[in-house]
């Protein structure tokens, strides 16, 4: 979801972001997600690219270079150094974080677990549905449903998670088809199969996951183009940040 809105913003003319991240990130959907660069040094999503900085210092360097600066910087504190105009939390912790409204001149929160104005200046829709992708002044998005959206008639059977804690080892890749009943990846000596056929559309990192953790996403529609591209859920609601951002920038 951030690299959605990262995306959406670069696009639109606000090249100057730093993104930060996990020393081990958990995207699922690698394959659209600025932090591959954590893992590669560098991402490319949609044509915009990025660059993983050692140092706050760099980024000043990568924006120069027309690059989306990127971080390990878990709890934000390297990054305060930049004094940002806007802040977004897309963490999308679903209870809230500890991001507060006074960090930034303006603060946004993505989906539930934020009340504006109290905890954020801006809240934006999550869920899918009429609201989807809304800019939310006054008041909180809606509680997480814990459903994924529906795909031909699919939800929950979509979305491939951990049976245990444990270390992540594929079997298959993204853009792979898979069957029914296919083993995708194992979680240590569990294996873990498809629901459903389809396109394997994301599937995390060899890396160690807790228990109930997302881990992989099938799709029914079986594109393989789909894997590439920024998802209309995660476009909607970059287009929510960057309607919440220019309101802003119109009253500076």
């Amino acid at each position: 979801m951030a690299s959605a809105i990262a995306h959406r913003l670069y696009c639109a003319g606000l090249t100057k972001i730093l993104m930060t991240d996990l020393k081990e990130p958990l995207a699922v959907r690698r394959t659209v997600s600025f932090s591959e660069a954590v893992y590669e040094g560098k991402a490319e999503v949609e044509g915009v690219r990025a660059v993983l900085l050692r140092d706050v210092a760099e980024a000043n360097d990568a924006w120069e270079e027309r690059r989306i600066a990127v971080i390990v910087d878990p709890d934000g504190i390297r990054a305060a150094k930049v004094r940002p105009h806007i802040i977004i939390d897309a963490i999308m912790a679903k209870t809230g974080t500890s991001t507060k409204v006074n960090e930034a001149p303006l603060v946004i929160g993505i989906g539930p677990g934020f009340r504006a104005p109290k905890d954020v200046h801006a809240v934006i829709e999550s869920n899918r549905g009429h609201n989807m992708g809304r800019v939310i002044w006054n008041g909180s998005a809606e509680s997480f449903s814990g459903i994924p959206g529906s795909t031909m008639g699919y939800t929950t059977e979509r979305v491939l998670k951990s049976p245990h804690a444990g270390i992540v080892r594929h079997d298959r890749q993204i853009g792979d088809h898979v069957k029914e009943g296919d083993i995708i990846l194992h979680v240590s000596e569990t294996p873990v199969t498809a629901r459903i056929s389809g396109v394997l559309r994301g599937l995390i990192r060899d890396i160690a996951v807790k228990a109930d953790e997302k881990i992989g996403d099938i799709d029914p529609r079986a594109r393989i183009e789909h894997c590439h591209t920024i998802s209309d859920k995660a476009r909607a609601i970059g287009g929510g940040v960057l309607e919440a951002t220019m309101a802003d920038f119109n009253n500076w």
